[in-house]
């Protein structure tokens, strides 16, 4: 067989192994993530045992510790008279508070969504206010 016809059906078949192998990372990629979902979806979507990305604004007034626990509400960007009761265990981020978007990786369980360890994260201002004079 001539060198060259040997050369080029070896580059057909490492350009098609390579293509067949980039797609499947692709579908893995996208197939294997966590599904994020607002506060209304959640409540009305949610199966037990599937982690779902919630994703929101914690509503005012409604964060609490208890030991090594935080609870809280996280309320629909979209519709301001739905939210969710969370309770998350693990590292709270220091931007967390009150009126601050927030994600977190959770699972339901009755009406709750129980927070993932380690899973939370606050979107931080984009501007920081100057201290005001006095």
């Amino acid at each position: 067989m001539d060198p060259s016809r040997k050369r080029a059906i070896r580059l057909t078949v490492a350009l098609t192994a390579a293509l067949l192998l980039a797609a499947a990372l692709v579908y893995v990629s996208f197939s294997a993530g966590n599904q994020e979902v607002t506060a209304s979806q959640f409540l009305t979507h949610a199966r037990p045992g599937k982690t779902y990305e919630l994703a929101g604004t914690v509503l005012v007034g409604s964060v609490r510790r208890e030991g090594g626990t935080t609870l809280f509400r996280i309320r629909d960007p979209k519709l301001a008279s739905v939210s969710v009761p969370v309770r998350y265990t693990g590292i709270v981020p220091d931007p967390f508070a009150g009126g601050r978007a927030v994600m977190v990786a959770v699972k339901e369980d009755g009406a709750t969504a129980v927070g993932q360890e380690n899973s939370l994260t606050t979107k931080c201002p984009s501007k920081y206010q100057a201290a005001a004079a006095s």
